[in-house]
């Protein structure tokens, strides 16, 4: 499968990197299923860098392969158990079951209001899942481990905006 990184360079060797800002999955290589997705992100990187070059790497990604060989953590809608994880990679307290590569929704600032009303005690849980249900969650493949960056093969690049 095609999987996508919006950036404002090309990144032909992902690498694990460590963020100023708690992430939803950890820290680790951040990648999408969805192309659309991967242009937002190069938007908001853009505007972080304060330039206007917008590139999309594109990699390989042998799923079957990662599952068989690797320990991958897998969401597949905002329900309690990825909650629970956003929530407590999001505060800075990882979790201690080891995993190579995470999947599932992403929590956009849209949605990240709702986890900070959960974790506020605004919210319980059965109601910030409630709303969270009603939103439209994009995905994300976290690589959090170097093993997990041989399963992301680099295939090309396409700048997508600005003077490259």
């Amino acid at each position: 499968m095609i999987i996508y990184h919006g950036s404002t360079v090309p990144v032909e060797t992902p690498k694990i990197l460590q963020s100023e800002r708690k992430l939803d999955f950890g820290e680790g290589f951040y990648t999408t299923y969805n192309r659309e997705q991967a242009v937002r992100w190069s938007e908001r990187v853009c505007a972080k860098r304060n330039t206007s070059v917008r590139i999309i790497s594109e990699y390989e990604f042998d799923l079957e392969l990662a599952e068989r060989e690797l320990k991958i953590i897998r969401f597949g809608k905002p329900d309690e158990d990825w909650l629970d994880f956003v929530s407590a990679n999001r505060s800075g307290h990882m979790t201690s079951v080891p995993y190579d590569i995470a999947i599932g929704p992403v929590a956009d600032d849209d949605v990240y209001g709702t986890i900070l009303l959960y974790e506020q005690g605004i919210l319980d849980k059965s109601e910030a899942i409630k709303r969270l249900k009603v939103k439209e969650l994009f995905n994300q493949i976290l690589f959090h481990t170097e093993k997990s960056l041989q399963y992301c093969r680099y295939a090309r690049h396409k700048a997508i905006g600005g003077d490259v």
